[in-house]
């Protein structure tokens, strides 16, 4: 964690310099996604039998780009429910997770043309997952501060519309929930 903060102060400081060196336009914008992520399910003395594995879910996001290389964006997303069954102690065992995750995140870009980008994102991130059964002593609920991080690809249909595809990285893995692995695609509107 002393190295994630280290090098989001370090991150600042660029940006700081950088911004004192240029006049900065913030141009925001907003986007939306589908995200997708494997499930863990990992319960003390239980085998599993099947689970319903990767499941795409919503994200929505807002930033700014500072200027043509710096930015900043903050975004959620909501990891849907998804189901796994057990075998435990000889019984059969169903089980339920649901959780999100949410994050804040500084934005470098380099730009091959006016159409084709790619990008890294690093910033921190809050991620809550909640396992849910009827058995008794199965069900529990964590959450977790870390880092965020994220790969992408941008292609601009117009100055104002772009689609992208994204790796992001939410944190640490859990015993349960969703992976923190999450592959994105969608489209941005900048203002």
């Amino acid at each position: 964690m002393k190295k994630l903060i280290f090098a989001l102060l370090a991150g600042t400081a660029a940006l700081s310099a950088a911004q004192a060196q240029t006049t900065i336009t913030p141009k925001p914008y907003v986007g939306v996604g589908a995200a997708g992520a494997d499930r863990e399910y990992n319960v003390n003395g239980a085998t599993m039998r099947d689970n319903d594995g990767y499941k795409f879910s919503g994200k929505i996001f807002g930033g700014a780009e500072l200027n043509d290389t710096f930015g900043v964006e903050a975004g959620y997303t909501d990891f849907r429910k998804a189901g796994g069954n057990y075998t435990l102690n000889g019984a059969n065992v169903s089980t339920e997770t649901e959780g999100y995750g949410a994050y804040i995140a500084g934005k470098a870009k380099y730009a091959f043309n006016d159409k084709a980008s790619v990008y890294a994102k690093l910033g921190v991130a809050h991620t809550s997952n909640e396992l849910n059964s009827a058995t008794p002593g199965v069900s529990r609920k964590v959450s977790d501060n870390g880092g965020y991080g994220a790969l992408g690809m941008q292609y601009n249909v117009t100055p104002q519309v772009a689609v992208f595809t994204e790796y992001e990285r939410y944190g640490k893995k859990q015993d349960f929930g969703p992976k923190p692995d999450v592959f994105t695609v969608g489209a941005k509107y900048q203002f």
